[in-house]
C-alpha cells in the first residue's frame, strides 16, 4: 500500500535491539506492518517475538538507555514519529495513539478514583474544565457498560472485567485514531474476555478507528481482525488477511501455531505443540530463526535468512520453501497435511 491518508500506521523496516552488558537482544528485525483506517490488523507469536516491544515503539517509549531503534520509520497518518519532538510525543500519546495493557490490576492508579483518572487525560488534550472532564469521562463508562455514577469509586471497587473496561475507556477517551491493545484479555477468565471483545468490536464500529491487536490467541484473532502478522523471534514471517492466514496459511510456523490448537470436533485428537523453545533474543540462530524447530527444513534454512515471497497483494510468507520449483510441493504439504 502507498503512503497515504488512507493508512493510519505504517511501520516500515522497523529494527529495535535492547544492549545489555556485552549481550545485544534483537528485539525486532525489520518489520513492516501497515493498518488502514476503521481495521484491524493482529499480532501473533509467542511470549517473546517482540510484540510488545513493536507496540512500545509505535508510541516512541522503547525503554533507554537500553533499548534503541536501530533503524526504520513509523508513520502515524504521514508522520513519521521517530523524529517528532517531545511536545509532539505527548500530544500524540493518548490523543492520536492510545494503548490498553494487558494487566488492569497494574494499569490502574489504586489511590486516584476512576473517573479522575479517565479525565485527566480529557483535561490535557482536550483543554476542558475541571467540571466538563468528569462529564466527558461518566459518559465514557457510560459507552464502556459501567454506570457514570460511580465514577467517583476507587479500582479495587471493580471486578477484573469492570477495569479492564475503566482502561479501555481511559484509552478512547480522547476518541484516538489509532488503538493499540497489548493482550487486553490475558488476566481475565473466558467469560469476561467475550465480553471485552465484544465491546472492543462494537467500539471500533462506532468510532471508525484503527486498530493493533496483540495476542497469542488465535481465537482473538478471528474475532477481532482484518488482517494478521505473525511474528517470531523479531520478525514477521507471514503476513495475510485473516481468510489467507485462517485458510491458506503458507509458513510452517503458522501451521505449528494452528496444530497447537485443540480439535473441538474430534476431542480424542492429540495436540501437535511445536517442538523445542523460541531462541534466546542474544543468540539466535543463523538464517531463519525458526529452523531448529521446523519439521520442513532444509541446509539453506541454517545458512541464509529467506526472502520474502508474495502470494497476492496482500499475502507474503519469509521462507526458503517457497522458491519456484519447491512451490506447488510445499504448498501442498503445509495446508493440506
Amino acid at each position: 500500500m502507498s503512503d497515504t491518508a488512507s493508512n493510519t500506521l505504517k511501520i516500515k523496516n522497523l529494527s529495535v535491539q535492547y544492549v545489555t552488558g556485552n549481550e545485544t537482544v534483537h528485539a525486532v528485525s525489520n518489520v513492516n506492518i501497515t493498518i488502514p483506517a476503521g481495521k484491524t490488523v493482529g499480532l501473533v507469536g509467542e511470549t517473546g517475538a517482540g510484540k510488545t516491544t513493536t507496540a512500545l515503539s509505535i508510541l516512541n517509549l522503547v525503554p533507554e538507555p537500553q533499548g534503541r531503534i536501530v533503524s526504520g520509520k513509523i508513520l502515524m497518518e504521514g508522520k513519521d514519529v521517530l523524529t517528532m519532538t517531545q511536545r509532539e510525543l505527548r500530544r500524540m500519546r493518548g490523543d492520536q495513539v492510545a494503548m490498553v495493557f494487558q494487566d488492569p490490576m497494574t494499569s490502574l492508579n489504586p489511590i486516584q478514583t476512576v473517573g479522575d483518572q479517565i479525565a485527566e487525560g480529557i483535561k490535557i488534550h482536550r483543554g476542558v474544565n475541571e467540571k466538563e472532564a468528569m462529564s466527558q469521562a461518566e459518559q465514557m463508562l457510560e459507552m464502556v457498560g459501567i454506570p457514570g455514577s460511580r465514577s467517583g469509586e476507587y479500582p479495587h471497587q471493580f471486578s477484573g472485567g469492570m477495569k479492564q473496561r475503566v482502561v479501555i475507556a481511559i484509552a478512547l477517551a480522547c476518541n484516538p485514531t489509532l488503538l493499540i491493545a497489548d493482550e487486553p484479555t490475558t488476566a481475565l477468565d473466558v467469560t469476561i474476555q467475550a465480553q471485552v471483545l465484544k465491546l472492543i468490536n462494537r467500539l471500533k464500529r462506532r468510532t471508525g478507528m484503527a486498530m493493533l491487536m496483540i495476542t497469542h490467541d488465535l481465537g482473538i484473532v478471528a474475532e477481532v481482525c482484518d488482517s494478521v502478522a505473525i511474528m517470531y523471534a523479531g520478525r514477521i514471517v507471514e503476513y495475510g488477511t485473516l481468510k489467507e492466514i485462517f485458510d491458506n496459511f503458507r509458513h510452517p510456523y503458522t501451521k505449528g501455531l494452528f496444530d497447537s490448537l485443540p480439535d473441538i470436533d474430534n476431542r480424542q485428537a492429540e495436540l501437535k505443540p511445536i517442538r523445542g523453545m523460541i531462541p534466546d533474543p542474544t543468540n539466535l540462530p543463523s538464517g531463519c530463526a525458526f529452523h531448529p524447530r521446523c519439521d520442513y527444513a532444509r541446509p539453506e534454512c541454517s545458512q541464509t535468512l529467506p526472502e520474502q515471497r508474495q502470494f497476492s497483494d496482500t499475502h507474503v510468507v519469509q521462507c526458503h520453501l517457497y522458491n519456484d520449483t519447491d512451490k506447488n510441493m510445499l504448498d501442498s504439504a503445509v495446508t493440506t497435511e
